[in-house]
């Protein structure tokens, strides 16, 4: 697989990926009102194409922020159903959260099962609370550069335009 950083031409192929591999409605997630009108850490999104330039799986990143301090909150990560199993969707979650460290990002932020992504260094953040519905359990940080999320709680919010 060759990773690469998505591009304006990759956004509809992404789209098609995400509605392919989430329940319909993905859209009306408290994740996703933090993302309306927002544009992505274009630096850190990225694709996974084959050989043939087929895509196999991609991740975005989104700029949030928790009280006055910034964040980077990881979402959506999907990988095509013909490649899943091949460990695609671990490999774009560690470029894309080096990538992150490397750009200067101190926090990533995400919403999911704290077994799976534990893997990668994700905690529960219990003074950090997302939009709701969003269930207090599911909200994970990983420290990427200090202080991290040392001493830091409070709801997450869009970034400023």
């Amino acid at each position: 697989m060759i990773f690469s950083q998505e591009t304006p031409e990759d956004w509809w192929e992404v789209e098609a990926l995400f509605d392919l591999c989430f329940a319909p409605g993905r859209e009306a997630l408290s994740s996703y009102r933090l993302r309306d009108g927002v544009a992505p850490v274009t630096g850190l999104c990225r694709t996974a194409r084959d050989g043939d330039g087929v895509l196999g799986g991609a991740i975005r990143f989104w700029p949030v922020r928790v009280g006055s301090a910034e964040a980077v909150l990881l979402g959506p990560v999907a990988v095509h159903p013909t490649r899943q199993g091949e460990g695609l969707g671990a490999a774009l979650m560690r470029e894309g959260l080096e990538q992150a460290r490397r750009s200067g990002w101190v926090r990533a932020l995400l919403v999911g099962d704290a077994p799976y992504y534990g893997r990668f260094g994700f905690r529960k953040l219990p003074g950090v609370m997302m939009p709701p519905p969003t269930n207090p359990e599911r909200v994970l940080g990983l420290d990427l550069a200090a202080p991290g999320w040392a001493c830091l709680e409070g709801n997450v919010e869009r970034a400023c335009d």
